[in-house]
Formats: structure tokens, sequence, C-alpha cells
């Protein structure tokens, strides 16, 4: 059984930053092959980014040079760093874990949520202009 559980959202300014962490534990080999994905209201799930199997970063166009993804191997924690918030980055916020086995690089891996077996609850992320 894996399970995580995302913490650190709340509510901030247009310009502000926020941390998010997840903390994911159970039967995984490793922190890599691990995602941040969004949904706003009204809206589909979207990938934001990922730590891909071969344990380099990949974003969406949306948030690079804003948001920073990393893991503490360790501690078994993904992070996402999120700088220069716009309203538009409001939403609820999820990580997730591939599928056992399966290994995603080239730059792509946060835009398959179907690729991901395992999800936390999520934690919300509002931005006020």
């Amino acid at each position: 059984q894996v399970s995580l559980v995302e913490s650190g959202g709340g509510s901030v300014q247009a310009g502000g930053s926020l941390r998010l962490s997840c903390s994911v534990s159970g039967y995984i080999y490793n922190i890599k092959c691990a995602a941040w994905f969004r949904q706003a209201p009204g809206k589909e799930r979207e990938g934001v980014a990922a730590i891909e199997s071969d344990g380099k970063p990949s974003y969406a166009d949306s948030v690079k040079d804003r948001f920073t993804i990393s893991s503490d191997a360790a501690e078994n924690t993904l992070y996402l760093q999120m700088n220069s918030l716009k309203p538009e980055d409001t939403a609820m916020y999820y990580c997730a874990k591939c599928r056992r086995g399966l290994y995603c690089d080239g730059g792509g891996c946060y835009t398959q949520p179907d690729w991901y077996d395992y999800w936390g609850q999520g934690t919300q992320v509002t931005v006020s202009s």
C-alpha cells in the first residue's frame, strides 16, 4: 500500500510564494517518477511538474521559471516551491506517484495522469489579486 499526504497549501496574494510538501510512505522503490498536478473548479486536471525516472525535473510551460520541484530521498518527500504566484495558479494541488514498474523520461512525464496510480488527497492553493 502506498500513501501520499500533501501539506503546505494556503492563501497568498499575487507575487507571493508557497512550498508544498508530499510525504510518501509504503512500498516504494524511490521517490522518482513522481509529479504534481492541479485542478481548478470547472477545469480538467493538469500536470504541473514531475521528477522523472532519470531524476530530471520537467515543467509545464505555465509554471516554468516560477515553480521548482525537488525531493528528499531520505525522507521520501516530494516538494513544490512556488514563487511569483498568480491568481490563475489557484487550484487544488495533488502529488502522485507513477505506477510500479513504469519508467518515464523525456520531459513530458507530468502530462500523463493515467500513468500515476497513487494520489494524495490534495491541498488547496488560493492566490488573490
